[in-house]
């Protein structure tokens, strides 16, 4: 019998894993450019630290969690979402006791049991931060400008940003009371009803077209924030300007998870269809304090892997190098095969990718592989070079030939392919 990858799942293989790792190095380069360190937690937790930490009323933990029992009769969870697992790790390592905010990347899979479908998995990758430890509006705006930085290395222009505030604990009753007398007069179903007793804001976030047409005059958090609320929401938008950053008020984004306060923001793309949101996050005052940790305020997001690639096939662009090397060794004859060895572990201790041809290949068959692998250059090495001491290096591009002496190839083969990197990527 054959195999299959599970339903909702997918492979990552030559040569789209290319643009992959491009899109991968891309988004996480600014938080590693801004002083944030990496952090890498296991896949499946504690089920109970995501039903405190996420929110029993989000579909994320009614609906959406694998939930498993170990051998040994504990209730584990492959983990939906990466917040929760990692301020976890922040209070069980203690990094709040030192130097705050504690500023944390990181990129991994999450699980989650939905409709497969264009742009949804039931396992997707993220890139993530997290700071933890300061209410600084400042840092709101920061976190928001990793992102948007991320997508223009990309070279991706077609995001939007959208933001809100979602105020805090001591603004938030009066409203969450003033929304749900509105939403107790609509027809809503059970199941909807229900979440307007545990979290109307919730509500807000329902996607059916027949719910969103009721919802025109609903009340919204940023007519009824309290001045501190305010006056945070004021600051980040002040410093989104100074940054150059364009954003679209949204008075209506809630986002999916239960723990977000204050500002709150998604990137969308609308060539995506339906499954337009590429990422997005807020900040989460009060969440470590729910998962037993201190009372310390955080934001962070988290930027979908597998929403971004298909924002840049969108967008039509080309990202990621697909060549497998930069040099292509063709050995003709035992004697250069055993030379070959050598050569290709001197030039790939260089730092230059470097591959062969395997198996005895003769020199029509060895150079259309060369082609294959994408190479700028290839080396070929017969008996009679053996014999002179030197290697016939072929700039496959230009076809330009040249005899190097052997003991000067991998010094002159590292200056060329440098040279060509700084041709195709000048800045």
């Amino acid at each position: 019998m054959s195999f299959q990858a599970p339903k909702g799942t997918y492979d990552i293989v030559p040569p789209a894993s290319s643009a992959w790792l491009a899109v991968r190095e891309a988004l996480a380069l600014p938080p590693r450019l801004s002083g944030y360190d990496y952090v890498e937690t296991p896949m499946f937790e504690d089920t109970a630290l995501f039903v405190r930490g996420v929110g029993e009323s989000t579909d994320v933990v009614n609906k959406e969690m694998y939930t498993f029992d170990d051998r040994g009769g504990r209730s584990l969870t492959l983990r939906p979402e990466g917040t929760a697992g990692v301020l976890r790790a922040v209070v069980e390592r203690g990094l709040h006791r030192g130097q705050l905010p504690v500023k944390v990347w990181y990129v991994g899979p999450n699980f989650r049991y939905e409709q497969p479908q264009s742009g949804r998995y039931r396992q997707h990758t993220q890139v993530g931060v997290e700071t933890i430890g300061s209410d600084d509006p400042a840092l709101d705006a920061e976190v928001i400008w990793l992102a948007v930085e991320a997508h223009r290395r990309i070279g991706l222009t077609k995001v939007r940003l959208l933001l809100n505030s979602l105020g805090c604990r001591d603004c938030r009753p009066a409203y969450r009371e003033l929304l749900q007398d509105f939403l107790r007069g609509l027809d809503l179903d059970e199941d909807t009803r229900r979440r307007v007793e545990i979290n109307p804001m919730r509500v807000l976030d329902d996607k059916r077209a027949e719910v969103q047409a009721q919802l025109t005059n609903a009340p919204l958090i940023t007519d009824h924030l309290c001045g501190a609320c305010k006056e945070h929401h004021d600051e980040v938008r002040a410093y989104l300007s100074d940054l150059g950053v364009h954003w679209e008020d949204n008075p209506r984004l809630v986002r999916g998870m239960d723990y977000y306060v204050r500002t709150t923001f998604e990137f969308v793309h609308d060539g995506l269809g339906a499954q337009s949101s590429i990422g997005g996050g807020g900040r989460y005052d009060g969440l470590m304090a729910t998962i037993g940790g201190p009372d310390l305020g955080g934001v962070g997001f988290g930027l979908g892997l597998d929403r971004t690639i298909l924002a840049v096939e969108a967008e039509g662009l080309t990202v990621g190098d697909r060549s497998r090397c930069d040099v292509y060794v063709v050995p003709l004859g035992a004697a250069a095969r055993r030379r070959t060895v050598t050569l290709l572990r001197d030039l790939r201790q260089a730092g230059v990718r470097s591959d062969t041809a395997y198996g005895g290949q003769g020199l029509k068959g060895a150079m259309k592989a060369a082609d294959r692998s994408g190479a700028a250059f290839a080396v070929v090495l017969g008996d009679r070079d053996l014999e002179q001491q030197t290697a016939q290096v072929k700039d496959l591009r230009s076809g330009d030939q040249q005899a190097v002496p052997l003991d000067e190839v991998v010094q002159r083969l590292v200056q060329a392919v440098q040279t060509q990197t700084t041709k195709e990527n000048p800045g």
